[in-house]
């Protein structure tokens, strides 16, 4: 490392799925086909009432600075949401308004840790939580979830995992890469060990829309005892399409929202004007277009998993939420490619469909959770089902050794 840089510069790397998306762009710029299943975005339009509240924004003017939390207008608007859809009740105090959610995660955790705090992340988890943890100083505890669990966290493993140091516990539902999502019980289960400790829940509710099987709890809602120390993390990217308009949003306790405000005030300031005026469209307009947009999704998450199934070395479990496939890939270890190279690391098998198929994926490792891979099937139906069948061929070019 360049003697320039911090030290703090060593704990962390670049994210893994825009790392993905990189080596994609450079193939493609080479002149490769490429099909890129490593990104978590919907290839959906953001819909036009949305997009025309921002235009309108720009054509008023309002292309200005703002509160630094957001406009009295948004701030309202996600009020309105959380009573609506959640059940939950802020003050115009605890809500602050963001560049993504994304950098409102990471302004909870350098407002709050402190070097010997612990953060309790189930894996698999979203790839920037632990090095956010590491930037802020502070040690993630990483508690393995299983797939006979549903990919979830277990009160006991929960119980287990406290520590006196710990500062937050991480609840992201619909889970990112597995789609798993909790269930209010399983959340009141984790409520009552968390009941006994002062530590802080981060509930990232960012796929709270995109819910295939059963229904989405909140675990603000589900631990009602605990509200006062839940930050609730949402935004526009996923149930909306918005992933460029980077709009975020979260309701918690007064204290560590202005805590938020102040570090936001110093980093990035308010969120793009036009962002928070389609952000209000988004949140108080119709929302029938998630119809048609699950259903779609239904059907390719159907297409990934009959696929996967018939591939030699791979298998994986149906995913309830999100638009992903978490396949598990530790049947390719030991198999060779027609150049005599050995797959024995997740990373090894996406980096072989990467060269042979043009095919972009994230290794499980990048998840905290080995020998698996994410599948999102977020994209066009015909380049999903070449992109299937491209890996396909690439797998039966392997001598495979069971």
């Amino acid at each position: 490392m360049n003697a320039r840089l911090s030290p703090r510069m060593a704990v962390i790397g670049a994210s893994p799925t825009a790392e993905i998306s990189n080596k994609l762009r450079a193939l493609a710029l080479a002149g490769a086909d490429v099909i890129n299943l490593g990104e978590g975005e919907l290839d959906f339009a953001t819909p036009g009432h949305i997009c025309d509240a921002g235009i309108e924004a720009i054509r008023a003017g309002d292309t200005k600075y703002t509160a630094v939390a957001g406009t009295a207008a948004l701030k309202a608007a996600i009020i309105r949401k959380f009573e609506r859809e959640n059940g939950l009740h802020y003050p115009p105090s605890g809500i602050i308004a963001g560049t993504g959610a994304k950098q409102l995660i990471f302004n909870a955790f350098l407002a709050t840790l402190d070097e010997g705090d612990e953060v309790i992340i189930p894996a698999p988890y979203w790839v920037s939580y632990p090095d956010m943890v590491r930037l802020a100083g502070a040690k993630p505890v990483i508690v393995p979830c299983t797939p006979e669990d549903g990919w979830k966290l277990t009160a006991n493993a929960l119980a287990a995992a406290l520590k006196p140091r710990t500062r937050w516990v991480v609840l992201n539902s619909p889970n990112n890469p597995t789609g798993a999502v909790y269930t209010a019980e399983e959340l009141a289960a984790l409520g009552k060990v968390l009941d006994g400790h002062d530590a802080l829940v981060m509930a990232d509710d960012i796929y709270e829309h995109i819910v295939h099987d059963g229904s989405f709890a909140a675990p603000a809602t589900a631990m009602p005892g605990l509200f006062d120390r839940i930050l609730t993390i949402n935004g526009v990217s996923k149930g909306y399409s918005m992933t460029g308009w980077r709009l975020g949003y979260a309701g918690g306790p007064d204290w560590l929202i202005g805590a938020m405000e102040v570090l936001q005030s110093q980093s990035t300031s308010n969120p793009s004007t036009i962002s928070q005026a389609a952000a209000i469209a988004a949140l108080d307009g119709d929302m029938s277009f998630l119809d048609g947009w699950k259903s779609k999704l239904i059907a390719r998450r159907g297409k990934v998993l009959e696929a996967v199934a018939s591939m030699p070395g791979l298998s994986a479990i149906s995913t309830p939420g999100a638009f992903y496939v978490f396949a598990d890939c530790t049947g390719l270890y030991g198999a060779v490619t027609s150049q005599g190279t050995k797959l024995e690391t997740d990373l090894g098998v996406t980096g072989y469909l990467l060269d042979d198929a043009h095919v972009g994926m994230v290794h499980g490792s990048a998840f905290g959770m080995p020998g698996h891979l994410r599948i999102a099937y977020a994209i066009d139906d015909d380049r999903l089902a070449e992109a299937l069948s491209r890996i396909s061929g690439a797998l039966a070019k392997l001598e495979i050794h069971h």
